[in-house]
């Protein structure tokens, strides 16, 4: 189904592929034909072709778990107004909590800002940020920043880039989003996927042909090819938004006239452009996708990239979900039961639920599917229970329109208002030991809101819903969408733009500074953060030694999202799934490093720096995180800033699995530390790490530096690396974060 080709290549007019680089421009010159060049240049202030980019912006986008705090940043370091379209929606934080209304505090609180600043305010279970944006933010040939990992709008021309908060801060007081040049990956398309194929089914096999390699890590994937034509936009759209998975920096696609018709029928037609690359473009590497091939796919626990063919469940179920249970005991020891063996029934894999929802699995031609191959059936009254969410209400009156709701409530699935929920495990939370299979974005370790450390563990595989809709027809037997035969005849989406017209607030251009901020008893300002000293004491808090540290482990999502706009309340959940004794150890070493402030060097701090013959008086001590691979997953800058509220000084690890979260360590004032992929790090939690002369090591632009580790009595060497950091980085790092790097240049 898809091959990788691992050297670079040429296309030629868009049509041809060539290996062979004779007679051929340089790769540095023709890579400046791709799409993807000819928009970052095009974005690069310094207006230049160097191995640098300093990228603005045309808008921004944030949900309601993200943008309080990153209002409250860039008002602390001096915001006016919002120089560039910034849309807020209500997505994420859209659960009132039990007894009383935090999270509608947030809510209004977004609303004032778009008032004040001059913001685009998109209120509660409207749509999902990434539908919102494309109906009506994205533009063939420009750049959307977004403080959600799944920021991307390629398939429609426009190139989204997913960041921490910290780089939105950063646009909103008119700097820039600093890169390498990245490189570029040719998608090349071929042929027509077969009914029942939906687009999650070639997001999974492209997750799992990509990820773990890291073939495409921080690379741009550029689409193209003759099975683009053969695509509607829903289903480029959701193989697009996957992308996501794949660690990749940003995506584009050609376009054509399907993109044009989409830019028409929601009243933009001057919104769309052709965008193909030039007549020589290189590409770093290739990945070679024949649609006609594709099959139906699973991903099991605990990743997308987890992947096989739903025949390949069927022929093998018992060996591959043993396997899910191994690693299951492997990550949680004797805390939770997994059964999921017992789903296996003759030799057929019951699922318990069926979740259609959010950007990737909620759009207009996936619920026409799920119908069209439910119509006339049911899901039972038995265990398996389904839901669909319609990703926007203007998908929802559609449907409703075309008979679609009508269908699918007939057959006993229920529909929910547009809310992300069921991706964080903030709705639609499974029984324990449940098997959710679902087309959203994610199965990472309770993902779906189970609480493993309370005894209790559900388990989501990603499946397309062409294939839910085949399961839920088959009372819950895993069934693949190419088994079933069925005929949607359901009219083409038509976008109703009078939903958004009545009740978004746009207020773009039109800033009112009298407008008062309205915050709610939950909605709290960020904590005092020090300046970095001249030398670093670290004590160890956490050291994890699993292949892969996702930032939901870091930071849960669903059961924090009451706390989501008060830093300190939150932090108390920081690496709650997986070390639950990290906030109490990192508050420990947090009012000992008071204590050493105050003048009062606690003696098994002062021990530690004797045996360096270093000083408390210009040492800071703090605490760290070691990860062999930490910051897989969401944007959400809180994976971070919970560490910084804390006390947390640095990470150590091999590699951070994505630019984003690195760039959120860095914004919050915690050292990105790497270590060669020879060091043993055999060291735990109590054992200590002494960066001498760290602060000045910064500011001079270097990359390493020799540290000590303290542990078990004994002082070991250390190398470590910090490499890759522009000049603003090291400024924000030795001012202690970017809410200090702006307040000492307000002076």
């Amino acid at each position: 189904m898809i091959d990788l080709i691992k050297q670079g290549v040429y296309l030629l007019h868009g049509t041809e592929i060539r290996k062979d680089a004779t007679g051929m421009p340089s790769p540095d010159e023709a890579r400046e034909n791709t799409i993807t060049y000819g928009i970052l240049r095009a974005h690069d202030v310094d207006h230049s072709k160097g191995k640098r980019m300093r990228i603005k912006f045309d808008a921004m986008m944030s949900h309601d778990i993200t943008y309080v705090g990153i209002i409250q940043t860039a008002r602390a370091s001096g915001l006016e107004k919002f120089p560039l379209p910034y849309a807020m929606t209500n997505c994420h934080n859209s659960l009132c909590a039990v007894g009383g209304t935090i999270n509608e505090d947030d809510h209004v609180f977004g609303l004032s800002a778009a008032k004040k600043y001059g913001g685009i305010y998109v209120p509660a279970n409207q749509a999902v940020i990434h539908q919102f944006a494309r109906e009506e933010m994205v533009k063939c040939g420009n750049m959307i920043l977004g403080s959600d990992s799944h920021t991307r709008y390629g398939s429609l021309g426009n190139m989204g880039v997913g960041e921490g908060g910290g780089e939105l801060v950063k646009q909103l007081l008119n700097n820039t989003w600093d890169i390498n040049a990245p490189e570029v990956v040719l998608v090349w398309l071929e042929g027509s996927p077969r009914k029942g194929i939906g687009p999650h089914d070639v997001a999974i096999s492209l997750v799992k042909a990509t990820f773990e390699s890291g073939f495409v890590k921080n690379k741009v994937l550029e689409f193209a090819g003759p099975g683009v034509k053969n695509l509607p936009i829903d289903f480029r759209n959701g193989i697009d938004i996957m992308t996501t998975e794949t660690t990749c920096l940003s995506s584009i696609w050609i376009t054509d006239d399907e993109v044009k018709h989409h830019y028409e029928i929601h009243k933009r037609p001057a919104d769309f452009k052709e965008l193909r690359p030039g007549d020589v473009a290189y590409y770093d590497a290739m990945i070679r996708i024949d649609l006609s091939t594709q099959e139906s796919m699973i991903a099991l626990p605990y990743h997308p990239s987890h992947a096989f063919t739903i025949h390949e469940l069927q022929e093998n179920p018992v060996e591959i979900l043993h396997q899910v249970e191994e690693d299951t005991k492997r990550r949680y020891g004797e805390k939770v039961h997994c059964d999921l063996v017992d789903k296996v029934h003759n030799g057929k894999v019951m699922a318990d639920q069926g979740i259609i929802a959010g950007c990737a699995g909620g759009t207009y031609d996936n619920l026409a599917a799920a119908a069209a191959i439910m119509n006339g059936k049911s899901i039972g009254n038995s265990y398996f229970t389904m839901s669909a969410y319609p990703q926007s209400v203007p998908v929802f009156m559609a449907a409703a329109r075309g008979h679609i709701i009508e269908e699918l409530l007939e057959t006993g699935c229920i529909i929910k208002p547009a809310f992300c929920g069921p991706c964080f495990g903030a709705g639609d939370v499974p029984a324990n030991n449940g098997l959710s299979i679902r087309h959203t974005t994610r199965n990472f370790p309770n993902r779906e809101g189970s609480k493993p450390a309370q005894g209790q563990i559900s388990l989501v595989a990603l499946m397309d819903a062409r294939s839910i809709a085949a399961t839920a027809a088959n009372g819950g037997v895993i069934t693949a969408g190419t088994d079933v035969d069925y005929t949607d005849n359901h009219k083409p989406y038509e976008f109703d733009e009078k939903i958004y017209a009545r009740r978004v607030f746009n207020g773009y251009g039109k800033a009112d500074p009298s407008v008062e901020l309205r915050y709610g008893p939950n909605i709290k300002d960020w904590p005092k953060m020090y300046p970095m000293m001249d030398n670093m004491l670290l004590e160890l808090a956490a050291v994890i030694h699993d292949p892969v540290t996702t930032t939901d482990e870091l930071i849960p999502s669903g059961e924090t999202s009451s706390y989501r706009s008060n830093p300190l309340k939150l932090s108390e959940f920081a690496l709650s799934r997986r070390v639950p004794e990290y906030v109490g150890l990192s508050k420990r070493i947090q009012s000992q490093d008071l204590e050493r402030r105050a003048g009062k060097c606690p003696q098994h701090v002062k021990d530690a720096l004797d045996k360096v013959g270093a000083s408390a008086d210009n040492t800071s001590f703090g605490s760290c995180v070691f990860a062999n691979k930490p910051g897989d997953g969401s944007a959400r800058e809180q994976a971070a800033s919970c560490q910084k509220v804390l006390g947390g000084d640095a990470n150590i690890c091999y590699e951070y699995a994505t630019k984003r979260y690195r760039s959120n360590c860095i914004n919050w004032g915690i050292v990105p530390f790497t270590i060669d992929a020879e060091t043993k790090f055999d060291y735990k939690a109590g054992d200590f790490v002494y960066v001498p002369g760290l602060r000045q090591a910064i500011i001079d632009g270097k990359e390493e530096i020799d540290a000590k580790v303290i542990a078990g009595g004994e002082v070991k060497d250390l190398h470590l690396h910090f490499t890759n950091l522009t000049k603003d980085e090291r400024e924000i790092l030795v001012d202690g974060c970017l809410m200090n790097y702006y307040a000492a240049r307000k002076k």
